[in-house]
């Protein structure tokens, strides 16, 4: 697949007893901040790695050499957008899980983690859980054939959301797949059925698990996971025990086209999606508790209640169903990407613009007072893709993690691979949200 027909194809694809939820009544200016300024000594965020492109690993130089020859292995094609990393309860290394989708014909597989091993342009990745789990390419749908995103929850298993689809085909079934990580073994399969996705239409890209019955006295299977699918403008509600999944599309889930074109660092490009985001309002507040989500393609940050969400039967009227429950909680005038929630319910966003994370108290009335920047940098948080709230096991703190991906740059082809374009990165939340800036 040719850097042009890549770049085509992706102009495709992207396509207070309460929650204190107030609406921001006053007329927005362009932005939540319009007269802020850069920092002249804005402070860095660690990376943790960083690539000039993906480094793949392969079982053996011979199949390295093999999917070169035959197009299933472009250097230049992946990209990835999501970071999840796996503490092991018990101590020992960290776990660095990335995703880069099948976008075009030459990413050799979707899913990985990062290893030790350093190559010219970064740290290679292998294959998660293993390269015969993506090696068919398609062709066997009890493998990966496409992963934007995952979600590792509080008990260690990862929530695999695959979109089955290559280069924008469908392959086989939108699928959720979860992995115990202290085994790497599968433990759970779910393939949505036709009525929860529009075939040739969906793109599954996002996906949050609600774990109800959390450790240390629950044992995660009280599970309710949330799957956006911003093409057909829509979010998919899967109920694990009852082994059932619906759709919820309406006004709240359509993008707004004023904001259909996304500048980052002096480059634009045009995106037309639904929802992306996904996080849930944690346990232990005392507070009703939400989904709080927002499309890429929109100023608007909404909620809808969880007790409401996860009925099946309130949502049997189509577009005009449970309308009045979801919820506005304020504009941005301004596009950001994925979020995270905290476990005090702190909610952090990558804005395009300025460039540079965000945070919000969900406490508090969602505007310019409350909105307010924690980490800023113009170079390495171009479009943050994949962001993750993580507990340290060992002293129980909260780490945010961030992958950014230039993709303004790949949209333009002006993307140069003699430059650093992907980052991983790092940062204490309590220090953030002191005003410490990332450690």
């Amino acid at each position: 697949m040719t850097r042009k027909m890549l770049i085509l194809a992706l102009a495709v694809w992207i396509a207070c007893p309460s929650l204190c939820l107030a609406q921001y009544h006053i007329n927005p200016p362009k932005t939540l901040f319009p007269d802020f300024r850069f920092p002249s000594d804005h402070k860095d965020t660690p990376i943790v790695f960083e690539w000039r492109n993906l480094q793949y690993g392969f079982p053996s130089e011979q199949e390295r050499e093999q999917v070169l020859r035959n197009g299933r292995y472009n250097p230049d094609s992946p990209i990835p957008i999501d970071i999840d990393v796996y503490y092991p309860p018990n101590g020992g290394a960290p776990r660095h899980f990335v995703t880069s989708p099948r976008f075009g014909q030459g990413v050799p597989f979707s899913l990985a983690y990062v290893t030790n091993v350093q190559r010219e342009n970064g740290s290679e990745i292998q294959a998660y859980p293993s390269y015969q789990w993506h090696s068919s390419h398609g062709a066997n749908c009890d493998g990966l054939t496409s992963v934007y995103r995952v979600h590792i929850d509080a008990c260690g298993q990862m929530w695999v959301l695959d979109s089955g689809e290559i280069e924008f085909v469908q392959h086989c079934a939108p699928q959720v797949v979860v992995f115990d990580l202290a085994t790497d073994q599968l433990i759970h399969r779910y393939r949505l059925p036709e009525t929860s996705y529009k075939a040739k239409v969906s793109r599954f890209v996002n996906i949050f698990a609600d774990i109800r019955d959390p450790p240390p006295s629950g044992q995660c299977k009280d599970v309710f996971a949330y799957l956006a699918d911003p093409t057909s403008k829509a979010i998919v509600v899967y109920d694990v025990v009852g082994q059932s999944s619906w759709r919820i599309e309406n006004k709240f889930t359509y993008p707004d086209a004023r904001f259909g074109t996304h500048t980052v660092a002096g480059e634009s490009f045009e995106l037309l999606d639904g929802p992306l985001a996904l996080a849930v309002t944690p346990l232990g507040l005392g507070l009703r508790r939400h989904l709080i989500f927002h499309a890429l393609t929109n100023e608007l940050e909404l909620a809808i209640p969880l007790d409401v969400l996860n009925n099946a039967t309130n949502w049997q009227k189509g577009f005009s169903s449970s309308l009045s429950d979801f919820i506005t909680l304020g504009k941005r005038g301004i596009q950001c990407a994925t979020h995270a929630i905290s476990r005090r319910g702190f909610w952090f966003c990558g804005f395009l613009e300025p460039i540079g994370i965000f945070g919000w108290d969900i406490r508090r009335p969602y505007n310019r007072e409350n909105v307010q920047p924690l980490a800023l940098n113009p170079v390495t948080l171009q479009f943050v893709s994949g962001m993750k709230i993580v507990r340290r096991p060992a002293d129980g703190q909260e780490e945010l993690w961030l992958l950014s991906d230039r993709l303004q740059k790949i949209f333009a082809g002006t993307i140069d691979y003699r430059e650093i374009n992907y980052r991983v990165m790092r940062c204490d939340v309590d220090g953030l949200l002191q005003g410490r800036g990332c450690f």
